[in-house]
């Protein structure tokens, strides 16, 4: 299905750090710091999610010199990209809880 997101651990590392303030607008670095990730893998995911309507983003208005910094892009989960996101972790859960059913040395701890 093409609003179907490939939960790969860093998409559920944005996910659940989104999830974790849905009513706050983060920008990229923080996300990153939050979510543990390095720009290089975060700004692809969120171009992504952004793309299936998960995700709005806006720019600052800012004028950069008066900052002293660059303009910073905010992202925050739509309404529906939020139930979508639960959805998507709640399965993903499931299916590791699966695997580790099948396979309980995967469960991640030392023997």
């Amino acid at each position: 299905m093409a609003s179907e997101v490939r939960m790969t651990l860093p998409t559920q590392l944005v996910l659940r750090t989104l999830l974790d303030r849905p009513d706050q607008e983060l920008y990229g670095l923080e996300l990153s710091a939050a979510a543990g990730l390095a720009s290089g893998t975060l700004h692809p995911i969120l171009a992504r999610l952004e793309r299936l309507g998960w995700l709005r983003s806006r720019w600052e208005e800012l004028d950069p010199h008066e900052a002293g910094r660059p303009r910073r892009r905010y992202y925050s989960l739509t309404p529906d990209g939020a139930e979508k996101a639960r959805i998507a972790l709640a399965r993903a859960s499931s299916s590791v809880d699966r695997l580790r059913a099948l396979r309980p040395g995967l469960s991640g701890g030392s023997a």
